[in-house]
């Protein structure tokens, strides 16, 4: 892992943004790492975009705050818009294919499209959408094993949404298998 990774991840409210920012911190501090999940509320809440800030790092985290992130996770084209600009030049750019339809144009970061709606709904289930995410996420990065993730997974449900696990789990596999047919690779 590089020292630290800065992490966008940016959708409409409902999406599971949060969520999948939580899991990340709560994953780096399992893994006895540095972890910290930055949540933006305001007027983004009532219908704009929703978006937290996510650092892992092996070193203290001293500020929440990032000019640039290295990774950019968007699950609506107005979180790609609003974000891609404060990349890293080295970045991923990670997004929702099923609601971004159009190709994105000058792109210098690696740029996945996973259509992560169309994959849960084959799930059963549109709210597993991130967890979808978070498994190509987690191919692509390799920051995080299955075995963290989903310890990390069934801490956060809790055991009011513990039959919600097992699917989480289905979903997280489904990201991966997608990233690796698509032969994409970044880590």
């Amino acid at each position: 892992m590089n020292s630290a990774n800065n992490i966008k991840v940016a959708g409409f409210g409902g999406q599971g943004v949060m969520m999948f920012g939580q899991i990340l911190a709560y994953s780096a501090t399992k893994e006895e790492l540095f972890g910290l999940w930055f949540p933006s509320y305001g007027p983004e809440t009532r219908g704009g975009t929703a978006n937290c800030s996510v650092i892992v790092s092996n070193k203290q985290i001293n500020s929440p705050v990032f000019k640039n992130a290295d990774h950019l996770i968007a699950f609506n084209a107005p979180s790609l818009e609003k974000f891609r600009r404060n990349l890293a030049s080295d970045g991923l750019i990670l997004y929702n294919s099923s609601l971004i339809k159009e190709k994105i144009e000058e792109c210098d970061q690696l740029c996945v499209g996973v259509p992560i709606n169309d994959i849960a709904l084959e799930l059963g289930n549109v709210k597993v959408a991130n967890m979808v995410m978070m498994g190509a996420y987690l191919e692509l990065t390799n920051l995080f094993g299955d075995v963290t993730i989903h310890a990390i997974i069934k801490k956060i449900l809790g055991e009011k949404k513990a039959h919600l696990v097992d699917l989480n789990k289905q979903a997280l596999a489904a990201g991966k298998d997608f990233v690796k047919k698509l032969g994409v690779q970044y880590a």
